[in-house]
């Protein structure tokens, strides 16, 4: 259904090298970039992520209550990512564990360094 989620930087370089890390543990990388934006994913259509200069060139912000959530394939891999994510400028907004009830959800929150907030996560 989501074909992709861009979000808004202040600093592009600083903010591509907190998503080149994400999406490298992640199995992916760049799929565009032109001045002003960077886009990772997949070209088979897969939802992608991207990054950008505000168009209208007022300051980016954060929603209140947005959200961008990055499906890992394993509790490790959400583990990597809180870490890659933190050792990349982000800051932790709640460390890898279940949530809910018993086990069948296990995610892990984070900011990147403009504050747009993200979590990864894997059910079951």
């Amino acid at each position: 259904m989501i074909g992709y989620v861009t979000l808004g930087t202040s600093d592009l370089a600083r903010g591509a090298v907190f998503y080149d890390a994400i999406a490298a543990e992640l199995g992916t990388g760049r799929m565009m970039e032109w001045a002003g934006a960077i886009a990772w994913g997949t070209p088979d259509g897969g939802a992608g992520i991207g990054l950008t200069l505000p168009y209208d060139g007022q300051p980016a912000s954060v929603g209140n209550g947005v959200m961008v959530a990055l499906e890992a394939k394993d509790k490790a891999q959400v583990d990597r990512l809180h870490a890659i994510a933190l050792a990349n400028g982000g800051s932790c907004e709640g460390a890898p564990g279940p949530r809910g009830d018993g086990d069948g959800f296990y995610a892990a929150y984070f900011r990147d360094p403009d504050g747009n907030k993200l979590n990864a996560f894997v059910m079951g």
